[in-house]
């Protein structure tokens, strides 16, 4: 099971409290945690990435491990430590403003 921690928002959206569990078939990566994400969580298709093109939206992040994911390719294979449960897949969502 692949540990995910959803921003505040996503979580309210989802309905869920703390983090969730997703289950992947095949390599850990990023796009596969998200398909899973979105197949357990239909309500979240399109906030993380867009839904036509697949990108990552502009003020979300992906991190694993301590490192900064976001601009990596999304067929990548996460750290060993997150396809086992250890550590948790964090999407954050970023901050901006002035």
């Amino acid at each position: 099971m692949i540990r995910v921690v959803l921003p505040t928002h996503l979580r309210t959206l989802a309905g869920v409290r703390g983090e969730v569990s997703v289950e992947v078939d095949g390599p850990v990566t990023q796009g596969s945690v998200l398909d899973a994400v979105e197949a357990r969580f239909p309500m979240l298709v399109g906030t993380m990435r867009d839904r036509r093109t697949g990108q990552r939206r502009p003020l979300v992040r992906f991190f694993a491990c301590e490192e900064d994911l976001s601009h990596e390719d999304p067929d990548a294979e996460l750290p060993e430590a997150v396809a086992t449960g250890k550590e948790p897949y964090l999407i954050v969502g970023a901050m901006a403003g002035g």
